[in-house]
C-alpha cells in the first residue's frame, strides 16, 4: 500500500500537479503564506526574490490582524525588474498568436485547480476575488490573443507596461489590465496596492508555473503610488496604467508629468453611482437588490438611490422591512466612524431622515445600515460619501428629472435603472453620462463589456475589444523617445512674452481674423502677433489676432451650445455635412495651395499635392461616420449586452507644424465625424493654411460654433485650454514643457490627452499615409464607450 504523500503546497504549485485534497482552502492559503515565512518578496524573472535589507509593510485582515509582510522595492529592484521585462518582451512578442493563446488557456486550468486558494488568500487580505470571473477573463482574452494578427492587423504591442493599483482596488480590476496586456504580446510589471499584493504574487507564481516565460509578468510591492512613479521613471517603461482610488491616480499622473511616458487612469474606487427606480419597476425586486448592493456586498462604488415620487412611500416602507434585522457593518477604523457620524449629522441638519436596521453603537468601528431619506443633491453624503453603510435617497418626478439627478455625480462610472418599460430604460440609458448601464440589475461584470467612465471618471477604456487598444499602437507609428523631465514652473508657463516683431509700415502686411461661433472676428484683447516668412528671414507675412483666455472661453461656450445637437444627428447626416465640407475645400483649392506655398516655402506642386490629399482625407472621414458604431456583445448569460461609442464633447486641438493643412483636416475630421465640437489652435509657426481654411468653414453647412479657430501664442492658449473645465480632451503637438504642463494640470477635471513633443522627436506618423490602424487610432481618441446590459427572465 502506498504511503502518505510528502508533497508540499509549494512543490504542488511548482509542478502544477493535483495534490491531495486539503482540509480546507483556507489551510492551503495559510500553508502558502507559511512557506514564505509570512514575508513575501518580489516576483522577478519567474521567481521570488527575498532581500533581507528591504523595509517591510504589514498586510492586515478585516479585523486588523497581520496576515503577512510585503517588501518595499527600491530603485535597484525597479531596474532589475525592468531589465527582466525588456528581455522577456523580445521573446514573448515573437511567439505566434497561437502560442500566446495556448499559454493563457493553460492558465484557465491552473486557476480552476487553485481558485479556492486564491479566493481564501484574498479574503484573508480583506479583498474580494471571484475565481470564475478570472477564469472567464482568461478565456475571453486568450481568444483575442489568438485573433490579434487577424482582426487587429496593423497594430503592434507597446513593450513593457506598468500596471499600478491602489490599496483598495480589487483583484479583478488589476487583472482586467494585466491579462489583455499579456494577450497582446506585452511584458507587464505589476505594482499592486498593499492588500492586493499577496493575491497578485500568488497569481504571478501560478502564471509562471503554467508556462508564461520568465520575466513576462513581474510584481514589485511597496508604497503603490510612490513606487509607481519610480517605475514610470525607468526608460524601459512604455506605458503606465492605473486602477483604484482617484486621489492616488491623480497623484501618480502629476508626479510622472514630464517623464515622456503616457499615463492613463481608471478611478474605479469611490465613485458615486445612481440606482434609479421608476414607478413602472418591480418594487420588490428593486428594493431587494439595492439592499444587496449597498449593504451586503463589499463594493468599490457608493450608491445613491433615486426614486420616482409616486412610489417613494412604497419604496421607503419596503426598505424598512428589508433593513429590519440586518447586523451592523464593520468599518475599517475609528477614523471612518468619525466620518460617518459627521456625514449623518450634516444630512439630518439639511432635512434628511434616517432609516436604520438598529441603533448605532455610541462608539467603535461598527455602524448599522442606514438610509438617508430626503438627502439634498448637494449634501456631502451624496457628493463625497463617507466610507460606511450609508445610502442617500433622493426623489424625482419625471424621466428628464431622473436623468438630471443621475447625472449629478461627476464620476460618470455606472448606473442601475429599474423599470419594466424597455423604451424608458433605453432612453434613460442613452441620456445618462455614464460608461455602464445595468437595466433591472446591478454590478454585472464580464470582460466583453467595455468599462469607460464618462465626465471626470477616467482617461482610458478597460474590458472588451475596446480595452485592447491601450496596449497597442499602429504599426506605422513609433514609440515616443523617452527623455528626462524638463524643469518647469507651472505657475509661469504660458505667461512669458514673445519677442515683439514690428513690421515695416511700407510693407502693409494683411491682418487676419480668427473664427469663433461661426463668425470671423478679432481677439478680445485687440492685439496681434506677426506671422513670419518661411525660414525666419525677418519678413512678416501678416498679423494674426492674439487670442487668450477670454477667446477660448467664448469658443468653448459656442461649441458647448451646438455639440449636443451635432452628436444627436444621425451618422449619415454628419457624413453629408463632411461631404459638403469636401466640396468647399475643392472650391478653395487654389487659395489653400497658395497659403501653403507662401507660409511653408514648398513648391506650388507640393502645395497642390497636400491640398489634394486633404480633400481625400476629409472624404475618407465622411465615409467613416456611419461605419464604426459598436453593436451587441456575446455575453455568457441570458440577456442582451450593447456597446456603442459616444462623442467626448468639446475637444481642444493644438495643431502640429508639419503638413499644416493635411494634419489639420485629419484631426478635425476625426473629431467632428464622431460627434465632437472642436476648438483649434493653429500652428504658431505655420498658421496661414488654417486661417485660409476659415473661408471653407464660413461657406459650409456645419452648425455655427462646431469648429472654432483661435489664433495666437501656443503656450498661452494651451494654458487656457487646460484650465477650462468643459473641455473633455486635448490633442497637443508642441514643446516638451507644454506636454508636461498639460499632464500635470489636466487632472481636475481629468481630461484625456494625446501629447506629442515636436522638439527633436518624431512620433513616426507620416501625415500623407492613411493606414487603417492610424485612422482608427485617431477615431478611438475621439470617442468614449457606453455599455448597456439588459437581462431576460
Amino acid at each position: 500500500m502506498a504511503g502518505p504523500t510528502t508533497e508540499t503546497v509549494f512543490n504542488i504549485f511548482r509542478s502544477m500537479e493535483s495534490g491531495p485534497a486539503a482540509p480546507s482552502s483556507a489551510a492551503t492559503a495559510q500553508a502558502w503564506l507559511d512557506h514564505h515565512s509570512r514575508s513575501l518578496g518580489f516576483f522577478i524573472d519567474g521567481k521570488f526574490v527575498h532581500l533581507a535589507e528591504r523595509r517591510s509593510l504589514s498586510v492586515l485582515d478585516s479585523k486588523g490582524g497581520q496576515v503577512c509582510g510585503v517588501l518595499c522595492a527600491e530603485e535597484a529592484d525597479v531596474s532589475q525588474c525592468a531589465a527582466s521585462a525588456v528581455s522577456a518582451f523580445k521573446s514573448w512578442s515573437l511567439l505566434s498568436c497561437y502560442q500566446r493563446a495556448k499559454v493563457l488557456l493553460r492558465l484557465v486550468g491552473v486557476l480552476g485547480l487553485h481558485g479556492q486558494c486564491l479566493s481564501e488568500l484574498s479574503q484573508l487580505c480583506a479583498m474580494a476575488c471571484s475565481p470564475p470571473s478570472l477564469i472567464r477573463l482568461l478565456q475571453f482574452y486568450s481568444s483575442w490573443a489568438q485573433l490579434r494578427d487577424t482582426l487587429l492587423s496593423g497594430w503592434t504591442p507597446l513593450g513593457v507596461v506598468a500596471v499600478v493599483t491602489s490599496d483598495d482596488s480589487s483583484v479583478y480590476s488589476l487583472m482586467l489590465k494585466v491579462v489583455p496586456a499579456l494577450a497582446m504580446g506585452n511584458a507587464v510589471i505589476v505594482v499592486p496596492g498593499r492588500s492586493v499584493a499577496p493575491p497578485a504574487l500568488l497569481l504571478a507564481q501560478l502564471f509562471s508555473g503554467a508556462g508564461l516565460p520568465a520575466g513576462v509578468l513581474n510584481v514589485l510591492t511597496g508604497s503603490d503610488v510612490t513606487l509607481g512613479v519610480n517605475v514610470a521613471q525607468n526608460p524601459s517603461i512604455c506605458y503606465v496604467t492605473y486602477s483604484g482610488s482617484k486621489p492616488d491616480g491623480l497623484a501618480l499622473v502629476q508626479a510622472s508629468a514630464g517623464m515622456g511616458v503616457p499615463v492613463s487612469v481608471s478611478p474605479c474606487v469611490g465613485a458615486t453611482c445612481p440606482f434609479i427606480i421608476f414607478e413602472s419597476a418591480d418594487i420588490n425586486s428593486a428594493v431587494d437588490e439595492v439592499i444587496e448592493a449597498a449593504f451586503k456586498k463589499k463594493s468599490e462604488v457608493h450608491w445613491v438611490l433615486c426614486v420616482q415620487e409616486s412610489v417613494c412611500d412604497n419604496v421607503v416602507d419596503r426598505l424598512k422591512l428589508r433593513l429590519a434585522g440586518l447586523k451592523c457593518v464593520s468599518l475599517q477604523s475609528e477614523a471612518d466612524r468619525s466620518l460617518v457620524d459627521t456625514a449623518v449629522q450634516e444630512a439630518q441638519q439639511q432635512g434628511a431622515t434616517l432609516i436604520q436596521s438598529c441603533s448605532a453603537p455610541p462608539s467603535g468601528p461598527l455602524y448599522p445600515p442606514t438610509v438617508l431619506c430626503g438627502a439634498a443633491p448637494a449634501s456631502p453624503c451624496v457628493v463625497s460619501p463617507a466610507p460606511g453603510p450609508l445610502l442617500p435617497l433622493m426623489t424625482f418626478r419625471c424621466h428628464k428629472e431622473a436623468v438630471a439627478v443621475g447625472n449629478h455625480s461627476p464620476h460618470g462610472l455606472a448606473a442601475s435603472i429599474w423599470t419594466e418599460d424597455l423604451t424608458l430604460a433605453l432612453e434613460t440609458a442613452k441620456n445618462l453620462s455614464v460608461g455602464s448601464v445595468w437595466v433591472n440589475s446591478h454590478s454585472v461584470v464580464d470582460p466583453c463589456l467595455p468599462v469607460c467612465a464618462h465626465k471626470d471618471g477616467g482617461s482610458c477604456t478597460d474590458g472588451g475589444q475596446e480595452g485592447l487598444y491601450q496596449f497597442l499602437r499602429p504599426s506605422v507609428s513609433s514609440l515616443p523617445i523617452r527623455s528626462s523631465a524638463v524643469p518647469l514652473d507651472y505657475s509661469k508657463f504660458g505667461t512669458e512674452e514673445s519677442p515683439a516683431v514690428i513690421p515695416d509700415p511700407a510693407s502693409s502686411p494683411p491682418s487676419y481674423l480668427q473664427f469663433v461661433g461661426g463668425k470671423a472676428c478679432k481677439s478680445v484683447s485687440g492685439c496681434s502677433v506677426a506671422v513670419q516668412s518661411p525660414g525666419g528671414g525677418g519678413g512678416v507675412l501678416g498679423l494674426c489676432p492674439e487670442g487668450g483666455r477670454k477667446d477660448v472661453r467664448n469658443a468653448v461656450e459656442a461649441a458647448l451650445k451646438v455639440q449636443p445637437g451635432w452628436q444627436k444627428k444621425t451618422p449619415s447626416a454628419r457624413a453629408l455635412s463632411l461631404h459638403a465640407l469636401v466640396k468647399g475645400v475643392e472650391a478653395k483649392r487654389q487659395d489653400l495651395a497658395t497659403s501653403l506655398h507662401t507660409q511653408t516655402g514648398v513648391s506650388m506642386d507640393e502645395a497642390e499635392k497636400e491640398v489634394e490629399l486633404s480633400i481625400t482625407r476629409l472624404a475618407l472621414w465622411a465615409a467613416y461616420c456611419d461605419k464604426v458604431q459598436g453593436g451587441s456583445l456575446p455575453m455568457p448569460k441570458s440577456g442582451s449586452a450593447l456597446s456603442f461609442p459616444e462623442a467626448l464633447g468639446v475637444v481642444g486641438v493644438v495643431l502640429p507644424d508639419e503638413s499644416p493643412l493635411l494634419s489639420m483636416v485629419t484631426l478635425l475630421g476625426a473629431a467632428i465625424a464622431s460627434g465632437n465640437a472642436v476648438v483649434m489652435v493653429p500652428s504658431q509657426k505655420h498658421p496661414l493654411p488654417t486661417i485660409a481654411f476659415i473661408q471653407v468653414l464660413q461657406s459650409s453647412d456645419l452648425p455655427a460654433g462646431l469648429v472654432n479657430v483661435v489664433t495666437g501664442r501656443r503656450d498661452q492658449l494651451t494654458v487656457a485650454l487646460a484650465n477650462h473645465s468643459v473641455i473633455r480632451s486635448i490633442w497637443y503637438w508642441g514643446s516638451a514643457e507644454g506636454c508636461r504642463y498639460l499632464q500635470y494640470t489636466c487632472t481636475r477635471p481629468l481630461k484625456t490627452l494625446r501629447l506629442v513633443s515636436q522638439e527633436g522627436q518624431d512620433e513616426g506618423v507620416d501625415w500623407t499615409q492613411a493606414s487603417p490602424s492610424f485612422l482608427e487610432d485617431l477615431w478611438r481618441n475621439a470617442v468614449q464607450w457606453k455599455s448597456v446590459w439588459i437581462p431576460t427572465a
